[in-house]
């Protein structure tokens, strides 16, 4: 049984601004150790990833990127040298995560449908959840 979790990197997203991807770049991955230290490591070059959101699953790591990069775009890690060949990095865009939290309200009966103000949190919840679809 792993850990399926989505980390992001300030100096990651700043690049990826400069670039014209988005702000919203985050790293989507599944461990069977301990996901602090494998996020500690970091990857692609920048050292500061933090950890949003992580939960237990039986979806490998290939699995759970396809199956979220069937629905987000992912970043092509030939496209981008600065990423040195990094994959499950995520550009999600805030109407993704918006529509989902609005269609998941309207599902449990919700009177208030109105997309609260996203935090990083909830992109990651949107990116596991979909990954475990």
């Amino acid at each position: 049984m792993g850990t399926i979790y989505v980390a992001r990197s300030a100096s990651l997203s700043d690049w990826a601004s400069d670039v014209g991807l988005s702000k919203l770049v985050f790293k989507l991955g599944v461990t069977d150790g301990d996901v602090k230290s494998v996020i500690a490591a970091g990857w692609a070059g920048f050292p500061n990833w933090t950890l949003l959101k992580s939960q237990e699953t039986e979806v490998g790591d290939e699995d759970a990127i396809a199956k979220l990069a069937a629905k987000v775009k992912m970043v092509d890690p030939t496209l981008y040298p600065k990423i040195k060949g990094t994959r499950g990095i995520f550009k999600v865009t805030q109407a993704q995560v918006e529509n989902h939290i609005v269609v998941a309200k309207a599902l449990e009966g919700s009177n208030e449908l109105l997309a609260p103000k996203l935090k990083p949190v909830d992109y990651a919840a949107f990116m596991i959840h979909n990954a475990l679809r």
